[in-house]
């Protein structure tokens, strides 16, 4: 599910879409409203990279722009566009190939007629000479036409290959993004974690992983209903989000209610300060009643460090981290607690 916006938070969404749209030229139609809704949301950052670089040249967006950032950075992309952009990117090489190789053919071609006007004139048989010459005139525009064909070729196929690189590269990160909290899936994890692994830590540092789990979910889905679950969800990983500031550090959702944080070439002691900060953070989220506006539901998580030591793989690196978590949980909840 791509969008997954409250009823209140999706209204101050649709206002502040329909504000955009009407400081522009674009028809006001769903294609330029997904735009301006998935650029006020912000959960689209390839699309607001590309639209802001587009105001910094058009300060009125017309329907040309809004159609391209569209086609471009929200139409839906799934492994079956994958496989089409893959297919796509193997004709247009396949074209280049053999708008090569006529080419080449025709240089051959072109060559055999030098070699025989050389020949003529080194012997001196005007009889043949004539026809020769007008032979390599032709061979002369033919491979100048042939030449230019390749050209023109090779130029279309560039920029079809860089969108076709451009679909293939949203494809990959969708398909690493989990649908409901837009933060890292499972998969993303895993690779993540594999890599840090594969590189040694810096003299000083170690990798670190935070494992994090929402304190009695199960009870807020019972008495609340999956809806005001999956919210939650969302609101705590957007909590874990804002609290890992360094760049090299990511937030994924590990499973049902559990997240992880894995932060290469980091310390100890910063990684008990994410994960501390991280708790704080979500103890400060509140659920009010919709109609009252009383709070229902303040939301807490508990979380285990553990740092990557002599002969650890991943799983004994998550295991460490998983215990830690238990304990915490067995030690009251909303807590952090290291391995």
């Amino acid at each position: 599910m791509r969008y997954t916006e409250s009823k209140e938070r999706s209204a101050e969404l649709l206002r502040l879409a329909l504000a955009h749209m009407g400081r522009h030229d674009a028809a006001f139609n769903p294609m330029t409203f997904a735009v301006w809704y998935e650029y006020a949301t912000g959960i689209n950052a390839r699309l607001t990279r590309a639209l802001e670089e587009c105001l910094s040249t058009e300060p009125r967006l017309g329907d040309a722009t809004i159609a391209r950032l569209y086609s471009d950075h929200v139409s839906a992309i799934d492994e079956l566009a994958m496989q089409r952009a893959s297919g796509e990117l193997e004709r247009v090489m396949s074209g280049i190939a053999d708008s090569a190789a006529r080419t080449g053919d025709k240089a051959g071609e072109f060559g055999a007629q030098l070699g025989g006007l050389t020949r003529a004139l080194q012997t001196g048989e005007a009889s043949v000479l004539e026809p020769m010459i007008s032979r390599a005139v032709a061979g002369t525009a033919d491979m100048q036409t042939s030449a230019q064909a390749l050209q023109h070729q090779i130029i279309a196929g560039r920029l079809e290959i860089e969108r076709l690189q451009s679909d293939l590269s949203r494809a990959r990160d969708e398909a690493l993004i989990d649908p409901l909290t837009r933060i890292l899936n499972r998969k993303a994890f895993d690779q993540r974690m594999q890599a840090m692994l594969d590189h040694a830590p810096e003299a000083g540092r170690s990798h670190c992983l935070v494992m994090l789990d929402i304190d009695r979910f199960k009870t807020v889905n019972d008495t609340y209903g999956h809806v005001m679950g999956d919210r939650i969800l969302q609101v705590v990983a957007e909590a874990l989000r804002d609290s890992v500031i360094d760049p090299a550090h990511c937030v994924a959702r590990y499973g049902g209610e559990e997240f992880a944080i894995l932060l290469p070439q980091c310390t100890l002691d910063t990684a008990l300060a994410v994960a501390e900060a991280s708790r704080e953070r979500v103890m400060g989220t509140k659920v009010r009643d919709r109609r009252s506006r009383d709070v229902v539901l303040v939301v807490t998580i508990s979380a285990g460090v553990s740092a990557m030591q002599p002969g650890d793989d991943a799983p004994s690196l998550i295991a460490r981290a998983d215990g830690a978590l238990y304990a915490a949980k067995q030690a009251g909840r909303n807590r952090v607690n290291c391995a």
